[in-house]
């Protein structure tokens, strides 16, 4: 009960923003008995036990259908139907009106928020709530054991072989805590960040006519310009000035900027 308190007090200082659980950066800790899985390339979504909410506490139009059964406690998970179709979930999930389409989209659970035990003990509640009512579009993300270092790259590789994301990696003997901790960490091939668009830079050459590339802003102040991972389409309608897009990048210079920056994705959750 403390623990609940204490997040929706969290919750009070920051507005809308929820206070979840944040993975930090692989780098070669001791991972030896942790639970690992894939890395869902989906929509986030918190359900607080009677609204689903995106990660930025927004409410997100899910059918009635879909959330009825839900349970009366906490879960963390990804919308999702498969890898590689980011922009289809973005599509359905986002919409003010619920589509006939979410009957292709999953509530994939990953963590059940404030709950008693360690991790395998709080994924079982999610799993046992779901099996008694037969909630076919709710299920857990598949967890196994990591046994080290070697296992993880096997793991990580065979997810990127198949189109994934990267891979979650979890002290299971932790009880559930909220922010960002180093018993929660992402493997990736490359990192990804969010920026806002406050301008563009005009194309030449073959991109003559066309959106050269993207300027953007950190929240830190930070701005730079970002002009590959672009699609000819996306090039003749950029993002607008305002939209918060998803780059990827390679390591920072000296003065703090992303190196190797890629457009991704605009995001709208």
């Amino acid at each position: 009960m403390w623990k609940l308190f204490v997040a929706l007090f969290l919750l009070f200082l920051n507005g809308n923003a929820l206070t979840l659980q944040k993975a930090n950066i692989y780098s070669d800790q001791n991972i030896s008995g942790w639970m690992m899985s894939e890395k869902l390339d989906g929509i986030r979504a918190y359900w607080d036990g009677k609204k689903l909410l995106s990660r930025q506490g927004q409410a997100i139009n899910a059918p009635a259908w879909f959330t009825q059964k839900l349970p009366p406690f906490e879960l963390d998970g990804e919308l999702w139907t498969e890898r590689l179709d980011y922009e289809n979930i973005q599509s359905i999930v986002m919409d003010e009106v619920p589509k006939a389409e979410w009957s292709k989209i999953k509530y994939m659970i990953f963590e059940v928020p404030h709950a008693e035990g360690n991790f395998s003990v709080r994924l079982e509640k999610a799993q046992k709530y779901r099996d008694e009512h037969k909630i076919k579009h709710l299920d857990i993300i598949e967890q196994k054991v990591c046994q080290d270092k070697k296992e993880l790259n096997l793991f990580f590789q065979n997810v990127i072989a198949k189109g994934g994301e990267g891979v979650i990696i979890k002290d299971a003997k932790r009880d559930y805590f909220d922010g960002k901790s180093d018993s929660v960490l992402k493997v990736k091939e490359a990192e990804d960040m969010e920026a806002k668009v406050i301008g563009y830079k005009a194309g030449s050459g073959k991109f003559t006519g066309m959106m050269g590339s993207l300027q953007v802003e950190l929240k830190d102040g930070i701005q730079f310009f970002i002009g590959s991972g672009f699609s000819q389409e996306q090039r003749k309608n950029p993002p607008k000035i305002g939209d918060i897009i998803t780059f990827k990048y390679f390591g920072f210079t000296n003065k703090g900027k992303p190196k190797f920056v890629s457009f991704v994705r605009v995001r709208k959750d």
